[in-house]
C-alpha cells in the first residue's frame, strides 16, 4: 500500500514539470530526469527517470545487478515516452547505463544524459551522486554583484584550460582542489576580474579539449567530484572574481555512450538530411526545432547557474547554429522556408534560451562566440537580436593578430586593421580575444606572432596589450601569454611557468601584465563607457607611415586617458601629438619602461602642451617615441590659482562739525 502511494505521489508531481518538457518550457528537467535519491515506504534508493520515445523498452544496468538487462526493466510514464524506475538499496558512486532497446531490437548501452557524475574516462559509465549538501560561502560575492552595471563594470578575463593550466611531475592532472589552491590566489593576484573556463563538462576525447560533451550535466571526473568543482567556484567567488563557463550548444559526438541515436534513431540530432551533421566536424547538430531538445539544452545551461553558481556562460559556435549552410556547399543544404539561410529554429532557441536565463539568473553573463557580421546579437529578442549580454570581436582580433604578424616596414599599407574596428565598436556590446584558438595548429603562440628580434618580440607583445587594454570593449587573454610563452598550448602539458622564474624577460612581462591589469581596474576611463562615443575620441587615427595611432579614453565625471601607440619598427624621435588641451600631461603608464624589460628610452615623465596645432588640435606635445611601445598620459589637473588678497576698504574721514552761522543782530 506505502508502495503504491508513492508511485502515485510521484506521477502526480512529474506529470506537469512532463507537460512543460513536451512543450519546451522546462528550464529544470534535471529536477525529474536524470538520477536521484528518494525514500519511499522504509526503503532508501534512487529513482532513474529518461527519455527514449521511440524505445522498446529500457532498463537501469550496472554493477550493482551485474550489467544484468532484464534484471531491472523501467516503466513507461503517463506520456508513454519516459520511462521511470526505483531501485532500492543503491548509494553514491555506484555506476549505472540505460540498456536501450530501440525499435529494431537492438540494444544499447548509454550514459544518463542527464547523469550528474560519470567514471573516469576512458570508462563511459554514469555514476550516482548527490549534489545537494555543499554549504556555498559567496553570498556577499553575489550581494556585490548584483549591484553592478556589468556593461560599466571592468571586466577583464584569463581563459584557462583547466586539464593543462599545470599539471603534477608525473604528468597527472591537478585536481579542482589542487587548482583552488594554486590558480584561485595566481588570478587574483595577477589583476584579472573573471576566469573562463573550457568545457569541462565530460568528454571522451581529449583531443577535442572538451568541445565533443557526451555528459551535459557532469562535470569532468578527470580533476575530481561535482563538490570538488562546486569548491573551486567558491573559491573564485570568495576572492572577488567571476566564473564563466565554456558551454557547447551546437553539437555532440557520435560516441556510443552519449546522445548520438539516443533511443535507436536522431532524437536530439536533426533528422532532415541537411541539417542532421557538421560534416567537417563528424559530429550530430542539435534539432532546435524539438520542444523536449529545448527544453533539455535551456535547462544544462541554468543548472550550471543553479548547481554550480557559475557568473557566465560563453556560447561555442553560435554562427554554426544561425547558417543553414555553414561550412556547406551549394546542393548541401536547404533554405528556410522564406528561401534564406538562416536557421530559424535556432534563432527562436537562442532567443528562448537567454530569456529562460536571464529570467532566473538577472545577473548573468550570455557571451556569444559569434564570427560573422549578424546583427543585434547583444540586443534583446524584442528588437529582433538574439538576447545576448555580450559577444566576442571577432574581427577585431582577426585585423589585429594579421597587423601584428607583418613586418613593420608593411604595416603602413595595413593601418585600417588598427582602426577599423571602431566603425562598429559600439554596435554590440564586445569582448575582445585572443583566445585558445590563435595560440595552436600552427598559428603560434601570442609572443611568437611577434616579428623581429627576441626583444622586439616581448616589445610587441607589451605594446600590443597596452593597446588592447585602452580600445573600447571587455577584454579576453588565454593563458601562457602573460609570460610570453614561446610554445604553443599544448593540451597534453602543463605551461612553462619556469620561464617566468628563469628568464628575465619573461618575469618582467608577468610583472607588467600584472601591473597594466591593476591600472585597467583603477582607472574607469578605461572601462565605463564602452557603448557610445562619449568614451572614446581619436586623437590622430592615420599615421600609417610612421605605423602610430593615438585615441583617448573618457569615464562618466569626464576624467580622460590618452593611448600613444607605437607599432613601428624603430623609433620615432620627433612625434608631436595634437591633445584637447593646454597644460601638463603625465605619463602614467609605459611599456617601454625598465622594470617591464624595455629599454628605458623615455626619461621625461610629464610633457607640458604649448600651442603649436597638430592632427587637427590647437595644442600638442613633442613625444620622442621608441619604438614598439605603447603610453598613457593624463593631463594633471591646474594649479589653483592664488587668491589676490582683498583690498582693505578705507573707511570714510570723519567729518568735522559744521561751524554755527552766528545768530542775527549779534557780532
Amino acid at each position: 500500500m506505502q508502495k503504491n502511494t508513492a508511485k502515485e505521489t510521484t506521477g502526480s508531481m512529474t506529470d506537469f514539470p512532463l507537460y512543460l518538457y513536451h512543450h519546451g518550457k522546462n528550464d529544470r528537467i534535471y529536477e525529474i530526469f536524470g538520477a536521484h535519491k528518494e525514500v519511499r515506504g522504509e526503503k532508501e534508493g534512487y529513482v532513474f527517470r529518461v527519455w527514449a520515445p521511440h524505445a522498446r523498452s529500457v532498463s537501469v544496468v550496472g554493477d550493482f545487478n551485474e550489467w544484468n538487462v532484464d534484471a531491472n526493466v523501467m516503466e513507461r510514464m503517463i506520456d508513454g515516452e519516459t520511462f521511470e524506475l526505483f531501485i532500492p538499496g543503491l548509494k553514491q558512486y555506484d555506476t549505472y547505463k540505460y540498456c536501450v532497446t530501440a525499435a529494431d531490437g537492438r540494444q544499447l548501452m548509454k550514459a544518463d544524459p542527464v547523469g550528474f557524475h560519470t567514471e573516469t574516462p576512458p570508462a563511459t559509465a554514469s555514476k550516482l551522486y548527490d549534489l545537494d549538501g555543499y554549504e556555498w560561502r559567496d553570498a556577499a560575492y553575489f550581494e556585490n554583484i548584483r549591484n553592478k552595471n556589468i556593461f560599466a563594470a571592468p571586466m577583464n578575463i584569463y581563459e584557462v584550460n583547466l586539464l593543462s593550466w599545470k599539471r603534477h611531475e608525473d604528468g597527472n592532472y591537478y585536481s579542482y582542489l589542487d587548482l583552488a589552491r594554486e590558480l584561485v590566489p595566481y588570478v587574483k593576484e595577477m589583476g584579472y576580474t573573471h576566469v573562463e573556463f573550457m568545457p569541462v563538462t565530460e568528454f571522451p576525447f581529449e583531443g577535442s579539449w572538451g568541445y565533443q560533451v557526451t555528459g551535459y550535466f557532469a562535470v569532468t571526473s578527470r580533476m575530481g567530484t561535482p563538490k570538488d568543482f562546486m569548491y573551486l567556484v567558491d573559491e573564485f567567488h570568495r576572492a572577488g572574481i567571476g566564473v564563466i563557463l565554456d558551454w557547447v550548444p551546437a553539437h555532440f559526438p557520435k560516441d556510443a555512450q552519449g546522445l548520438y541515436e539516443f533511443d535507436g534513431q536522431p532524437l536530439y540530432e536533426s533528422s532532415q538530411w541537411d541539417r542532421m551533421e557538421h560534416k567537417s566536424w563528424g559530429t550530430r547538430r542539435f534539432d532546435y526545432g524539438r520542444n523536449e531538445v529545448l527544453s533539455f539544452l535551456i535547462s544544462d545551461a541554468c543548472f550550471f547557474f543553479d548547481k554550480y553558481h557559475v557568473d557566465g556562460l560563453r556560447v561555442d559556435a553560435v554562427a554554426s547554429m544561425l547558417y543553414l549552410d555553414y561550412d556547406k556547399r551549394d546542393g548541401e543544404w536547404v533554405p528556410n522556408i522564406y528561401g534564406e539561410n538562416k536557421n530559424l529554429e535556432a534563432i527562436a532557441f537562442l532567443r528562448k534560451l537567454n530569456e529562460a536565463v536571464f529570467l532566473r539568473f538577472p545577473y548573468a553573463l550570455m557571451i556569444a562566440e559569434e564570427s560573422t557580421a549578424w546583427g543585434l546579437v547583444t540586443k534583446p529578442g524584442s528588437v529582433g537580436g538574439l538576447g545576448f549580454n555580450f559577444k566576442w570581436n571577432m574581427g577585431w582580433m582577426n585585423d589585429m593578430l594579421s597587423y601584428l604578424c607583418l613586418n613593420p616596414y608593411f604595416r603602413m599599407y595595413n593601418h585600417s586593421k588598427l582602426t577599423f574596428s571602431m566603425m562598429y565598436a559600439f554596435s554590440e556590446n564586445y569582448v575582445l580575444p585572443i583566445s585558445h584558438d590563435e595560440v595552436v595548429h600552427g598559428k603560434c603562440s601570442l609572443i611568437n606572432k611577434m616579428p623581429g628580434t627576441y626583444e622586439e618580440k616581448f616589445a610587441g607583445v607589451r605594446s600590443f596589450l597596452g593597446y588592447m587594454m585602452s580600445h573600447p570593449g571587455k577584454k579576453l587573454n588565454f593563458m601562457g601569454y602573460e609570460f610570453g610563452q614561446f610554445k604553443e598550448w599544448d593540451y597534453h602539458e602543463g605551461l612553462e611557468f619556469f620561464l617566468r622564474d628563469t628568464y628575465e624577460l619573461h618575469g618582467k612581462l608577468s610583472r607588467m601584465v600584472k601591473e597594466l591589469n591593476e591600472f585597467y581596474l583603477s582607472t574607469p576611463a578605461l572601462y565605463e563607457i564602452e557603448d557610445s562615443w562619449d568614451g572614446f575620441e581619436w586623437l590622430a587615427p592615420d599615421d600609417a607611415d610612421r605605423n602610430m595611432v593615438s585615441f583617448l579614453r573618457r569615464d562618466k565625471a569626464g576624467n580622460e586617458v590618452i593611448t600613444l601607440v607605437c607599432f613601428s619598427g624603430v623609433d620615432v624621435p620627433d612625434y608631436r601629438l595634437g591633445v584637447p588641451r593646454r597644460g601638463k600631461y603625465k605619463i602614467v603608464f609605459n611599456t617601454d619602461d625598465v622594470k617591464y624589460g624595455g629599454e628605458g628610452k623615455i626619461t621625461k615623465k610629464t610633457i607640458t602642451a604649448v600651442k603649436k596645432p597638430s592632427h587637427g588640435k590647437q595644442y600638442s606635445i613633442p613625444v620622442a617615441m621608441p619604438k614598439l611601445t605603447c603610453l598613457y598620459l593624463v593631463r594633471e589637473p591646474d594649479a589653483p590659482k592664488a587668491e589676490k588678497p582683498k583690498a582693505t576698504a578705507k573707511k570714510p574721514a570723519a567729518k568735522k562739525p559744521a561751524a554755527k552761522k552766528p545768530s542775527a543782530g549779534k557780532a
